[in-house]
């Protein structure tokens, strides 16, 4: 293997893709890739996993689904906090005088 062509390939391939990061899809590979997993990576990596067979760039549409997933995916997980913040705030006024007054000590104590 020319060790400088593979690495002008990947440099040449960097500069063709728009952008600082882009989606690529995994090829199966001998070593254990599985294929079809949608990734987000930074464009140098991108384009050495391109030249070594390991991904491929993702097509517009596949790259608009990753990304409205990854939306969906942030606001779940948004409104989850929110409803957990909402579930620790519902005691009544009945059920907090209800504590303080079981936890109040007694006389005697």
């Amino acid at each position: 293997m020319d060790l400088r062509a593979f690495y002008q390939k990947i440099r040449q391939l960097e500069t063709e893709i728009p952008g600082s990061h882009a989606v690529v899809v995994s090829n199966e590979t001998p070593d254990g890739g599985r294929a079809g997993r949608i990734s987000e990576v930074p464009k140098a990596l991108a384009a050495r996993m391109i030249v070594e067979g390991k991904a491929r760039l993702a097509t517009a549409e596949e790259s608009t689904r990753h990304h409205a997933g990854l939306e969906r995916a942030v606001e779940d997980a948004r409104r989850a906090v929110l409803l957990g913040r909402a579930s620790e705030r519902l005691l009544s006024d009945a059920d907090v005088e209800a504590l303080r007054v079981a936890l109040k000590p007694g006389k005697g104590s």
